[in-house]
């Protein structure tokens, strides 16, 4: 798997998150470099978790539909005459 990349302005923000957190949370702040640094080590380290994780719940899905298939998408053949007869049934009422 290729190393994920982040749009520019997506990675922009991700950077100022992370140097907001900094400010909320820590006893230093952080610098762009450095948080830029720290996302790129997660997105290395940690996305391919993510990415397989999402993967994963993607395909429970995509089976749980295909295997519904019959449930979701099933006509009855030769339904013409039956409709038929219920509809003059319901009409003769």
């Amino acid at each position: 798997m290729t190393i994920i990349e982040l749009p520019k302005p997506v990675r922009a923000q991700a950077i100022t998150s992370i140097q907001h957190y900094f400010e909320e949370n820590m006893s230093e702040p952080i610098g762009e470099l450095a948080a830029g640094l720290l996302l790129s080590f997660f997105i290395e380290e940690i996305g391919p978790v993510i990415y397989n994780h999402a993967i994963s719940e993607a395909q429970t899905r995509l089976q749980q539909r295909v295997s519904d298939l019959n449930g979701e998408l099933y006509a009855d053949a030769f339904q013409y005459w039956p409709r038929l007869d219920a509809r003059k049934r319901k009409n003769s009422r």
